[in-house]
């Protein structure tokens, strides 16, 4: 594969963002290959990286899930061991969504979904202020998704508006 997808490849992805669950003819039908070139395209995209994984995007409120908190944290020390126990203590966490080291006032900035105040209390108390060097910790709450996305912005195709190869947003809650 070239280091850069061309048209046909940004079809592909652009389809599969949006529906992952394309079989490879109906995949190969929308970006008018035969189904085994097409394969061939996806598994070299796989293979280069372009694609990491396959996922499922479930609903947060279906599932209980009704709170969203942004959580900045700042560190006592910003020196290497702290922010690699930091790091660490996220990653095995199942309510971190998401944990971003930030420039600015906090050293961390997390996405934490919990089902209610108590499961946030818990998080908070019990682990979150609990993790070594944890200096500082503030939290925003949600009160409304306004846009929630998983695609990536990706190049327009030639013909094609900006607005119209733009990926498709959830409808936000």
């Amino acid at each position: 594969m070239p280091t850069m997808p061309d048209a046909i490849d940004w079809r592909i992805l652009r389809l599969l963002q949006d529906n992952a669950r394309l079989s490879n003819v109906e995949l190969a039908r929308a970006v008018n290959l035969s189904p085994s070139p097409c394969l061939a395209r996806v598994r070299a995209l796989e293979a280069a990286g372009y694609i990491s994984r396959y996922v499922t995007v479930l609903d947060p409120l279906k599932l209980g899930l009704q709170l969203s908190v942004f959580i900045r944290v700042r560190l006592e020390r910003q020196i290497e061991p702290s922010l690699e126990a930091f790091e660490k203590a996220m990653l095995d966490r199942p309510e971190v969504m998401e944990c971003y080291l930030m420039t600015g006032d906090a050293d961390y900035l997390l996405r934490v979904v919990v089902p209610d105040m108590q499961a946030l209390q818990d998080f908070i108390v019990n682990f979150l202020s609990r993790v070594p060097s944890v200096g500082n910790i503030q939290s925003s709450f949600s009160l409304k998704q306004v846009k929630y996305q998983t695609a990536l912005p990706l190049p327009a195709e030639a013909g094609r508006s900006r607005r119209a190869a733009t990926p498709r947003t959830r409808k936000a809650r």
